[in-house]
């Protein structure tokens, strides 16, 4: 039997409120991340994202009290990232009541965290967030760029190689966002997805670009194990993770 599609809504959260922007920039308030966690478990959703967008740029530690918040009142997987820094974090972030944790910029900046992570803790609980643009630098051969500190900064590193060597250190899955596409709401980055895919066979979650349910089968026929949606959610009616799902199941897709 095939594995089930999961879909999971990400909340990104910026001093204690879900916000969602386009292309990273231009953000707009989207709620209580708690209240709209909860709302999310009640839809059926498959999992939740958490990421802090500002607490790498702010030199902050994440959001401990809003994931002990959003615990109590959830009960299906939670990923908290956003200045996930050291094996200490991850370890807060597990007992706070997270599931796995998402680290980016301190795995970019030193990539053996994966592996004291996870050897810690196992390669469940690591998920490599990646920002990922396109760019024209001759260093990134593939035509993907890796940014951190939420998109802000480019680093020159070739994106689907950082994956395929994220996948060696034994990083348990990868967040492929797509900072072009990201609230544009046109698509998700096929080509992207494919090239990642391509690379390593480590669990993919797509990310960047949905706005309408027929954006997801395409996504998953790409190479995706997961797909994930921000602005449409937020924004959208609230039958909205139905349809995504129906979509899905209606391209032949296993959704639970």
């Amino acid at each position: 039997m095939s594995v089930a599609v999961r879909v999971i809504p990400c909340l990104d959260v910026d001093a204690g409120r879900v916000v969602k922007g386009v292309n990273f920039e231009n953000l707009r308030d989207a709620g209580d991340p708690v209240e709209l966690a909860a709302r999310y478990g009640a839809l059926g959703a498959d999992e939740l994202t958490f990421l802090d967008v500002t607490a790498t740029t702010g030199e902050r530690a994440t959001m401990f009290d809003v994931v002990t918040r959003a615990a109590e009142q959830v009960f299906i997987p939670l990923t908290v990232g956003g200045g996930v820094r050291s094996v200490e974090d991850v370890d807060r972030l597990l007992r706070t009541g997270a599931d796995k944790a998402s680290v980016n910029s301190a795995a970019v900046a030193r990539p053996e965290l994966i592996e004291e992570v996870t050897r810690r803790f196992g390669n469940q609980v690591l998920v490599l967030s990646l920002d990922a643009r396109r760019t024209a630098d001759p260093r990134c051969a593939s035509g993907y760029e890796v940014t951190t500190h939420g998109g802000r900064k480019g680093t020159g590193i070739d994106a689907v190689a950082w994956c395929r060597e994220a996948s060696e250190r034994g990083v348990g899955e990868i967040l492929l966002n797509s900072i072009d596409a990201d609230g544009t709401r046109a698509g998700f980055d096929l080509e992207m997805i494919r090239d990642v895919r391509a690379a390593t066979s480590v669990p993919l979650i797509a990310s960047g670009g949905a706005g309408e349910p027929e954006h997801f089968p395409p996504a998953v026929e790409a190479g995706a194990d997961a797909v994930l949606a921000a602005s449409m959610l937020h924004f959208g009616p609230d039958d909205m993770l139905t349809r995504i799902k129906e979509a899905l199941r209606a391209a032949g897709h296993v959704v639970r």
